[in-house]
C-alpha cells in the first residue's frame, strides 16, 4: 500500500485543477498538464483559469512547497506517475451527445507515450471527464491505437466526479460518495489507497468537529460508474423541474410553493434538497448532462419521455420571467430592466447556460434596456452578451429601474434593502424574485410589486 502517489492530471480547468490540487493537499504529488501554454504559465505565476472559493490559495500553498507543478508534456508525467487522470472538457454536440475529441486527443497521446517510455507497473488511467456509457472500453481501445501495437501496460478506471460549482474543495474533501468503475482489481485497489484519507477521513483538517466520520467507496463496472454520473444529475434537474411545475399550479390555485416544498421536503423519501422553484437550472453539468443521456436514450431508439419535460418545464421558467415583466410593465420598449446576479449559481464565475444571459437577450429584443450587476461574473457577462450592460454596485444597477430580476441568490442579493430598493427604482418599482428568496408581505410594505414563482400573494 502507498501512502503517497505520484499523480498526472491532463486537463487544467475546473474539474482538473480542483482535482489536482485537492490530491496534493493528501499528500501526493501532482502535476497538471494542459496544451495551453498560456493558461500552465498562468498557472505557474498564480493566475487563476476560474473563480472557486479558497482554490487560488490552495494552489499557491501546493505550488509553493512542490507538491502541485504544471506542464506541457505528457511523456515525462506518464513516465513517473501512477495515476494519470483525463479531466478535459466534453462540450455537448448539436444533437446534446458529448463531444469525445478532446478525450480522445488524451487517450491516444497517453497511448503514444506509453509506447516511448519505460515503467515498472501498468499506468491507472482514470475517465474523471463527464462520458458517454462505454467509453471507458473507447478510451482503452484509444491508447492502445496511440502506442501504434506496442506491448504497453495500462488499466483504465472510471471516477466521475460530482463537484458543485462553488464548493468544489469542499465536496472533494468531503464528498457524499467516491464511485469508481473497473473491470481490475488491481486498479480499484490502487484507487482504493490513493482516497484513502478521504474515505477514512485521516487527513489532517482545520474543520472541526469533522462533518463526516466515513465516505461511502462504490465499486462497480465501468457503463455503471459512467452511467451513475448522469442519472445522478439527470434526477436532481428533474426534481428542480417538478417542484417547478408545482410552483405553476401553484400560482393558479393560489397556495405557496416554499410552505408546500417545506411540508413535502420533511418526508425522508424526497428530502428537502432541490425544491426551490425559480427561474430553473442552468450552468456546465444539468443542461450538459441531461443532454447527453437523453441522447444515449435515442441511439438505442428510445424516447426519454421524463427527462423530455424536464427540459421542457425548465425552458418554460426562463419565458415566465418574460411573462411576468410583460404582464406588469404592459411594454417593454424603453423600459430599464436590473438584473441581480448572472452567473447561473452562486459563488463562481460561471456563465455556461446561464439563465441571465438568455433572459437579457430577449429582454433586449423587446426593447428594454438592461443592467445586470454580478460581484465575480460581471466582466465575463459583458463580455460575452453585448446587449447588457454590466456595473459593479447592486444599487448602481436599481437606480432607476423599473424592474427587478433576481436571478442569482448571491449573498449580496440574499442582503438587498428592499426599502433603498425602492426609493432608488421607478415605478412600478416591480421586483421578480427568480430564486422566491424574499418575503412577498416584506417587498409589498418597502414599496416594491412583488412577483415570485408559485408564491402566494404574487
Amino acid at each position: 500500500m502507498n501512502d503517497s502517489f505520484k499523480v498526472g492530471v491532463v486537463g487544467s480547468g475546473y474539474v482538473g485543477l480542483v482535482t489536482g490540487a485537492c490530491l496534493a493537499s493528501l499528500g501526493n504529488t501532482v502535476t497538471c498538464v494542459d496544451v495551453d501554454e498560456e493558461r500552465v504559465e498562468g498557472l505557474r505565476n498564480g493566475v487563476m483559469p476560474i473563480y472557486e472559493p479558497s482554490l487560488e490559495e490552495m494552489v499557491a500553498r501546493r505550488y509553493g512547497d512542490g507538491s502541485l507543478s504544471f506542464a506541457t508534456g505528457l511523456p515525462e508525467v506518464v513516465r513517473e506517475a501512477d495515476i494519470v487522470f483525463i479531466a478535459v472538457n466534453t462540450p455537448p454536440d448539436d444533437n446534446g451527445s458529448a463531444d469525445l475529441s478532446n478525450v480522445a486527443d488524451v487517450a491516444r497521446a497517453i497511448g503514444a507515450s506509453l509506447a516511448v517510455v519505460e515503467r515498472e507497473s501498468p499506468l491507472v488511467v482514470v475517465n474523471k471527464s463527464t462520458v458517454p456509457v462505454g467509453s471507458g472500453d473507447y478510451v482503452s481501445m484509444l491508447i492502445r491505437e496511440g502506442a501504434e501495437d506496442a506491448d504497453v501496460g495500462y488499466r483504465v478506471v472510471s471516477n466521475p466526479e460530482f463537484l458543485r460549482e462553488g464548493s468544489a474543495v469542499y465536496d472533494s474533501f468531503y464528498p457524499d460518495r467516491i464511485v469508481l468503475g473497473a473491470d481490475s482489481r488491481d486498479a480499484l485497489d490502487v484507487m482504493r489507497d490513493l482516497y484513502k484519507p478521504v474515505i477514512e477521513q485521516s487527513f489532517p483538517t482545520e474543520m472541526d468537529p469533522r462533518p463526516k466520520t466515513a465516505v461511502p467507496f462504490v465499486t462497480t463496472d465501468l457503463a455503471s460508474a459512467e452511467m451513475i454520473k448522469y442519472a445522478a444529475n439527470a434526477f436532481l434537474a428533474t426534481k428542480i423541474s417538478f417542484i417547478n411545475e408545482v410552483a405553476t399550479i401553484c400560482d393558479l390555485v393560489g397556495a405557496d410553493v416554499n410552505n408546500v416544498a417545506a411540508g413535502i421536503g420533511l418526508d425522508g423519501r424526497i428530502g428537502p434538497r432541490f425544491l426551490n422553484a425559480g427561474i430553473g437550472w442552468g450552468g456546465s453539468c444539468f443542461p450538459k448532462d441531461v443532454a447527453a443521456l437523453r441522447s444515449i436514450a435515442r441511439e438505442y431508439d428510445y424516447e426519454p419521455a421524463i427527462l423530455d419535460a424536464a427540459v421542457t418545464v425548465n425552458e418554460r421558467q426562463r419565458r415566465q420571467v418574460i411573462t411576468k415583466l410583460q404582464r406588469e410593465l404592459r411594454t417593454l420598449k424603453g423600459k430599464r430592466v436590473a438584473l441581480l446576479g448572472l452567473a447561473f449559481k452562486p459563488n463562481t464565475d460561471d456563465l455556461r447556460e446561464a439563465p441571465s444571459l438568455e433572459i437579457a437577450k430577449k429582454l433586449d429584443a423587446l426593447g428594454a434596456r438592461v443592467v445586470g450587476y454580478d460581484p465575480v461574473a460581471g466582466k465575463a457577462a459583458a463580455a460575452t452578451e453585448p446587449s447588457l450592460k454590466v456595473v459593479f454596485d447592486m444599487y448602481e444597477a436599481l437606480a432607476g429601474a423599473h424592474a427587478a430580476v433576481v436571478v442569482t441568490e448571491w449573498e449580496e442579493v440574499r442582503s438587498l434593502d428592499l426599502e433603498k430598493a425602492a426609493s432608488l427604482m421607478e415605478e412600478p418599482r416591480l421586483l421578480v424574485d427568480g430564486r422566491n428568496l424574499f418575503d412577498p408581505a416584506s417587498a409589498e410594505r418597502s414599496g416594491l410589486s412583488y412577483r415570485g414563482f408559485g408564491r402566494r400573494g404574487a
